[in-house]
């Protein structure tokens, strides 16, 4: 389980950084509105937020591969 916990997080993990750092190239957190309203966060909240969710995003999608395998006979 830890093993197959570690395929999944590690990578997303990775992925999170990467999208991190191309998502706030291009957009300034303080230019950002949630629902109309400016976001009232400061640029380390906006980061830290926005790597959490790309790193939840990532791990969905690894456990999804994860899950959609399982049936296949290809996990050992």
């Amino acid at each position: 389980m830890a093993k197959q916990l570690m395929w999944v997080l590690w990578p997303s993990f990775l992925v999170a950084g990467a999208m991190d750092g191309l998502f706030f190239s291009m957009f300034d957190p303080h230019d950002l509105h949630w629902f109309g309203e400016p976001l009232e966060l400061s640029r380390q909240g906006a980061y830290t937020i926005g790597f959490f969710c790309f790193w939840v995003i990532g791990a969905l999608s690894g456990s999804l591969s994860m899950w959609l395998s399982h049936g296949t006979g290809t996990r050992h």
